[in-house]
């Protein structure tokens, strides 16, 4: 089974999209850190629906509540469980087109590897909405790293096409929370919300890129060859539902430098040693090398849209249309900017851990 990630700092994911809870265990979190329920809502409140016009018109409160694991307000060592309830479910549509598969979505390889038992209501384990465990788990991780300094910050950095100016890391943090689209670029922003508004009168749908960057990350975060930092980093944001691309630093666009365009030069900066370029977006050999941390995901278009498409139905094995009705996302971009940011956190926070950065009891 896959529902866990992390060595020391050890995440299990439970619950499913129209279920009744879905919730995380965290394992291996360091005690005496102070956190309460509030801390964590002001990061799954990011990842909420009804934030803007791309987002799903299915509206839940996303409360979160903690179950164990923080004693008055402080981490006790004891595994934490954090949940949040489903509330506004309407499996309707679901139970209607049952054996219907809908394109891009799970619904064929989950009823062929569980033999049909899967619980297809919303995409059941394979929904976004299992995303909400992530965002919980990364707002303690977000916590413990800001005790050793690093910080983590994603922003949407295209949608449908529409491409955001580059920004420095400052403007971007002090622009992106006053955006319902997550975009630093306000300008790039509003094309991106016209763009949408049209994709939503189509029936269609628009997917997009993330950018995460971690600063402050020290040298040596990372364990070659099989658990190399962007090797987990990719683990981690590729377990994001939608995501179908990750890279770092210059990315694919590696292909088409040579070695004296790509290479980082090397120099001394107020007594440190830096990186002229960050070309490797922060990571070599599978450690991080002390340089700001880049990623970028691509994000898919949402697989749930109006227009008709060609499927088929798994009980009568025949050829029929399909147009997915409900309540879906134009663009999940916004929406999963928390999410990366998140996974981002949580995985860094293992591998800080690892590294004795981070103290198994926090003074």
């Amino acid at each position: 089974m896959g529902n866990s990630f992390g060595k020391l700092f050890t995440i299990t994911s439970f619950g499913e999209s129209h279920g009744r809870c879905v919730g995380v265990i965290i394992d291996g979190c360091p005690a005496g850190l102070p956190i309460t329920e509030e801390d964590i809502q002001r990061e799954v409140d990011k990842r909420k629906p009804g934030a803007s016009i791309a987002t799903t018109k299915r509206v839940e409160e996303d409360k979160v509540e903690i179950l164990s694991g923080i004693f008055n307000g402080v981490t006790t060592g004891a595994p934490v469980c954090l949940l949040v309830w489903n509330k506004d479910v309407d499996s309707s549509e679901y139970e209607k087109n049952r054996f219907i598969l809908r394109p891009g979505h799970a619904d064929y390889t989950a009823f062929m590897k569980y033999g049909g038992f899967n619980d297809f209501r919303g995409g059941g384990r394979f929904s976004g909405r299992i995303t909400a465990t992530f965002v919980m788990a990364g707002a303690i991780a977000k916590k413990l790293l800001s005790h050793c300094g690093i910080e983590v910050l994603a922003h949407a950095v295209e949608i449908g096409g529409i491409k955001a100016r580059p920004k420095e890391f400052d403007e971007i943090k002090e622009n992106v929370a006053k955006n319902p689209l997550r975009c630093a670029d306000p300008k790039a922003a509003e094309a991106m919300a016209r763009l949408i508004e049209k994709a939503k009168e189509e029936g269609d749908s628009l997917g997009g890129i993330i950018e995460g960057i971690a600063q402050n990350v020290p040298v040596g975060l990372g364990e070659p060859v099989f658990d190399a930092l962007d090797g987990e980093l990719a683990k981690a944001l590729l377990a994001t539902p939608a995501v179908k691309g990750v890279e770092f630093g210059a990315g694919f666009s590696v292909a088409e430098k040579r070695g004296s365009e790509n290479n980082d030069s090397f120099t001394i900066k107020n007594g440190k040693i830096v990186t002229m370029t960050n070309n490797a977006g922060g990571i070599l050999g599978g450690i991080s090398n002390g340089m700001p941390i880049v990623v970028r995901v691509a994000v898919k278009p949402t697989a749930s849209i109006a227009k008709s498409q060609s499927t088929v139905n798994i009980e009568k094995i025949e050829e029929v249309s399909l147009s997915v009705e409900g309540r879906h996302d134009v663009c999940i971009v916004p929406r999963a900017v928390a999410v990366v940011e998140a996974m981002m956190a949580v995985t860094l926070c293992d591998f800080a851990i690892r590294a004795g950065l981070i103290p198994r009891v926090i003074g």
